[in-house]
């Protein structure tokens, strides 16, 4: 692999020191970086570039409607170059497709990045990125699901905040379409919350928040997809430090029993225990499986690792594998308060 080098500024006399973030330690990675890299808000008129870092899209009108949406949101749209690729289930080879993110990231007239999908594979590109041309050009990147790996990569390899949040091809209703302007266009420091909707019935019977520790607490947002997050434990592109961070997970069509791995992973690797906060949002189509009646629940799973933590904690967040799917940034502190189900952004994710 071809290893791309940093430059630190370590404030001595002006001196630049070139640094591999492969071969540093941990503790050494993190004194280097005091502040996390905030992108540009953006603006009507705003070129956006949408990459395919991971699978493939195979038929074209996905493309025509994601075009179509971000236009009327006043954007120009830019599609990669191998977008329309296929190596497989992949669209393109890793060579192709971090290549792609690579020009985007250094590509001037580009003001944000947006997967196309998520899918799988983009944790096979990890090696390949231009991490020091992502820290000298910082821009929005937005995505979820499989994206969860380029997401941590860049944040523990530069301290860029990135966005957790609808892919191209995703349903750009009102609700997602809202805080992803409130977000990356207003600069609003948001208030995540469950909206309230009883129809005709007395109490409210979807989108409910379970209270899995009550209080309130502070801390950093990072996290994303539970199996894609487990997944590059252990690797350089994992973040090394989770100590008050506010853990935030989502998942899809994995196993009850299979997520309680994930999570007895999470604790066996340390992370769970350096947690200020835990949210976790949708477990879309996550089922017992093979084990039937004798599985234990979803409930019983997270209860399981989180509940003797004692931190704050609820699940039911409007992140994850859904229609009405919130943008969420990575690498911006917030006041997660338990009780009633909410996250509150301490600052701006954008400037």
């Amino acid at each position: 692999m071809k290893r791309r080098k940093f430059i630190r500024n370590i404030g001595i006399g002006g001196l630049l020191i070139p640094l591999d973030p492969l071969s540093i330690s941990a503790e050494e990675k993190i004194s280097f970086f005091t502040d996390n890299i905030i992108p540009e808000a953006l603006k009507q008129g705003d070129t956006i570039g949408i990459v395919s870092p991971a699978g493939a899209v195979f038929e074209s009108e996905p493309y025509e409607i994601a075009k179509e949406s971000f236009e009327a949101m006043g954007l120009q749209v830019k599609f990669g170059k191998y977008t329309r690729n296929r190596y497989g289930h992949l669209a393109g080879t890793d060579e192709e497709r971090a290549e792609e993110l690579n020009f985007m990231f250094r590509d001037k007239e580009i003001k944000a990045i947006i997967a196309l999908r998520g899918g799988s594979g983009a944790a096979r590109i990890l090696e390949l990125l231009d991490y020091e041309a992502i820290r000298k050009n910082p821009k929005i990147f937005v995505g979820y699901s499989d994206i969860t790996a380029l997401h941590l990569a860049i944040y523990e390899q530069t301290r860029l905040v990135t966005f957790h949040g609808p892919v191209a091809i995703s349903t750009w209703n009102s609700f997602s379409t809202d805080y992803f302007k409130r977000l990356l266009f207003q600069k609003e420091a948001i208030t995540y919350e469950n909206p309230v909707h009883k129809g005709d019935e007395l109490a409210q019977t979807t989108n409910r928040i379970k209270v899995i520790q009550n209080g309130t607490t502070t801390g950093e947002l990072l996290g994303g997809n539970l199996s894609v997050l487990t997944g590059i434990m252990g690797s350089d592109f994992f973040p090394s430090d989770w100590k008050g961070k506010i853990l935030y997970l989502e998942e899809i069509g994995e196993k009850i029993y299979a997520v309680d791995r994930m999570m007895s992973q999470l604790k066996l690797g340390g992370v769970l225990e350096q947690i200020s906060g835990f949210v976790f949002g949708k477990c879309t189509d996550c089922d017992p499986g093979g084990s039937g009646y004798g599985s234990l629940t979803m409930d019983e799973v997270i209860d399981h690792y989180i509940k003797p933590l004692n931190i704050p904690a609820f699940s039911g967040a409007m992140i994850g594998h859904i229609s009405d799917n919130v943008t969420i940034p990575n690498g911006i502190k917030a006041e997660m308060d338990a009780g009633k189900g909410t996250i509150k952004l301490l600052s701006p994710a954008v400037k």
